[in-house]
């Protein structure tokens, strides 16, 4: 009987100790992006333009898909899938809507897309 006692404590000591070396997760996998950045946004379609050097960009993520959404009465940018490009930074793919990296702290936008122009230089 001892020596199962033995066996068992030893298998979860085991157990435990691979359970705690398990690989990290990437921040990146985290959702470390989603949030508010800030600086300079603006977008243009046609003779609409509109500028701001203090504005807002909030990040969003529903499903596989993040959204883009504005301040300044600017419209929002729905629906990007983004691809990984080195370490923890991701760049937007996928039609009309390329243009847009991103990492945990800055977010760069240059979107064209049916006429309309969106920038974005952020942080945060």
């Amino acid at each position: 009987m001892k020596k199962t006692v033995q066996i068992f404590s030893m298998l979860l000591i085991a157990l435990t100790v691979m359970v705690s070396c398990k690989k990290d997760t990437d921040p990146a996998d985290r959702d470390f992006f989603v949030g508010t950045y800030k600086g300079s946004v603006s977008y243009r379609s046609g003779e609409n333009t509109i500028t701001s050097s203090d504005g807002k960009v909030t990040v969003s993520k529903v499903g596989e898909t993040y959204n883009f959404y504005f301040g300044n009465n600017i419209p929002d940018i729905t629906g990007v899938k983004f691809e990984k490009k080195g370490d923890n930074s991701y760049v937007s793919i996928g039609s009309g809507l390329t243009g847009i990296s991103i990492d945990a702290s800055n977010l760069t936008i240059r979107v064209a897309k049916d006429s309309q122009f969106w920038t974005a230089d952020c942080t945060r």
